[in-house]
């Protein structure tokens, strides 16, 4: 990338994006956390669904640059752009992304990273470990202690996805709704509380509002929340679909484990997305539960902070910032909190 970045501008622009939200920060070489925004708009960068995705992460940086200060002249907004990013599922997606990121001539070099990577350097400092994401959808990436990786495709059915997160959900909590009401499947509360959510009375008022286009089908990611409240009040079906959830968790984090070889280590994973901010506790039990049968020593943690944080982590670790960096980023997270 030609041109020079100006002494005084940041060091990293980091960007964390998925389907519901992208998030950025800004980082100065020291470690001093500059700015961070959210907005909620999707930053999944899937093939067919760049434009869109190119424009959040325009939007978002304009924003911050002129909070910042900074002109978009031209000059690059920072030494390095770290964008972690729902959609960089394969390493052509990565070679793509990155082709069209350079264009943009937003910072002087380009990492782009599937979002699992900002979650794992988010919740560990050691380098190595496993970093689910379960947001709208799921994913899973994982790094050896050698600095081996490993990654899934996450494209749905075709590469062998099930219960893929809170898309898959609130799709089939509608399912279960529909089925319990014209009679394929058992009686549930997702019958009433499906519809009521979108202010409707029937569960077929909500498929055929979806179907018609009156209410958006990415609205049903709104639904996880509604299976949950369901689930603890008991319902059969409801705990049922969260099972499953949680069960992909561990086919994902545990294949990550056994490719990588870490059954007998005290390799941490990492759980980060919507899904996880819950505090439910049979959810989370199945799920520690299910990695401990693969991995004994495991430590699964929630991520207890921002995974743009890991995007500039990863940024920080890229231009060789000090390990005091690092720490210097952490506490300064607080101070923004």
């Amino acid at each position: 990338m030609a041109g020079r970045v100006a002494r005084s501008r940041p060091a990293v622009l980091a960007i964390d994006g998925g389907d519901s939200k992208t998030a950025l920060a800004l980082v100065a070489r020291d470690g001093s956390l500059l700015t961070t925004m959210r907005i909620p708009r999707s930053s999944h960068v899937g093939l067919g669904r760049d434009g869109a995705s190119f424009k959040a992460l325009s939007d978002v940086i304009r924003e911050a640059c002129a909070r910042m200060g900074i002109d978009l002249d031209g000059t690059p907004v920072a030494e390095t752009g770290v964008y972690c990013l729902a959609g960089a599922d394969l390493p052509a997606d990565d070679r793509r992304i990155e082709r069209a990121l350079r264009l943009k001539g937003w910072t002087s070099s380009t990492l782009v990273r599937n979002d699992t990577f900002a979650v794992l350097r988010a919740g560990t400092d050691r380098g190595w470990g496993v970093g689910v994401v379960c947001g709208t959808g799921m994913n899973c990436s994982g790094v050896g202690p050698d600095g081996r990786v490993v990654r899934f495709a996450a494209l749905g059915d075709i590469s062998g996805d099930r219960a893929a997160g809170g898309g898959w959900l609130g799709r089939n909590a509608l399912g279960a709704a529909i089925r319990a009401r014209d009679g394929r499947g058992p009686r549930t509360m997702l019958e009433r509380v499906v519809p009521a959510h979108f202010r409707l009375a029937r569960p077929s008022s909500v498929m055929e509002a979806v179907y018609m286009g009156r209410i958006d089908e990415r609205r049903l990611s709104e639904l996880p929340p509604v299976v949950f409240r369901a689930a603890a009040q008991g319902d059969a079906v409801a705990l049922a679909l969260l099972e499953s959830v949680a069960d992909e968790v561990v086919a994902m984090a545990g294949g990550a484990i056994r490719r990588l070889r870490l059954q007998a280590q005290d390799v941490e994973v990492i759980l980060g997305g919507g899904l996880f901010h819950r505090d439910d506790g049979p959810f989370l039990e199945r799920v520690r539960l299910g990695i401990a049968a693969v991995a004994p020593r495991a430590a699964v943690r929630r991520l207890g902070v921002p995974p743009v944080i890991g995007a500039a982590l990863l940024g920080l670790d890229h231009v060789g910032a000090p390990r005091a960096a690092g720490a210097r980023l952490r506490l300064s997270l607080l101070s923004h909190r």
